[in-house]
């Protein structure tokens, strides 16, 4: 082998191996017409079909909800629900967040989600919004927006380009896996007062 085609072959390997160590490697994301196909007659769903008119739901799980927020200065009143999980948000203070409050003021937003890669659950919200995408390396809890009208909730890590939405803040990532980590799920974000 010459020298020179040696010096290819080492350039190679080592942006290979470069690539695959950054994360840069993964696969990209489904398509909307991988989208689930519960998500055709768009995400609002009626107020009937959220958890929050289960008599199970804990007020608890709200009024902490509110607390956390209220003591990072969040103005965005929102409940979010894995399945009929009620998980404790703060929420992000950016336009993205905000749009998405005003999203849910209308009624409940339910998104059926979607596995992907092993460590998230990825849905459509059924409309765009605003987005400040930056690379992001999300941890388990994270919630972002991805491509300005996808939902990434994360059970894991991963690193790629985002908009930050929030943080699930009372669960840890072992918990995050079981609720997040066997399946589809479905993710129900309501507004506050509701």
């Amino acid at each position: 082998m010459s020298v020179k085609k040696l010096i290819v072959s080492l350039i190679g390997a080592a942006l290979a191996f470069g690539i695959a160590a950054c994360g840069c490697a993964r696969q990209t994301k489904p398509n909307a017409s991988a989208e689930p196909q519960a998500q055709q007659g768009g995400a609002q769903q009626s107020a009937n079909t959220a958890p929050a008119s289960d008599s199970s739901v804990p007020e608890t799980a709200a009024a902490s909800q509110k607390v956390s927020n209220e003591a990072n200065g969040e103005e965005h009143d929102m409940r979010m629900f894995i399945g009929k999980t009620e998980v404790s948000v703060v929420w992000a203070e950016n336009e993205s967040a905000a749009a998405l409050a005003d999203m849910v003021k209308s009624g409940p937003l339910v998104i059926v989600m979607s596995m992907y890669g092993g460590f998230e659950q990825v849905g459509s919200l059924g409309a765009a919004l605003p987005r400040n995408d930056e690379q992001l390396t999300a941890q388990a809890g994270d919630i972002m927006l991805y491509s300005g009208n996808r939902i990434v909730v994360f059970y894991g890590s991963n690193t790629w380009s985002y908009t930050r939405l929030g943080r699930i803040a009372d669960r840890s990532a072992a918990e995050l896996a079981e609720l997040l980590g066997s399946g589809e799920v479905t993710i129900t974000i309501i507004n506050g007062g509701k």
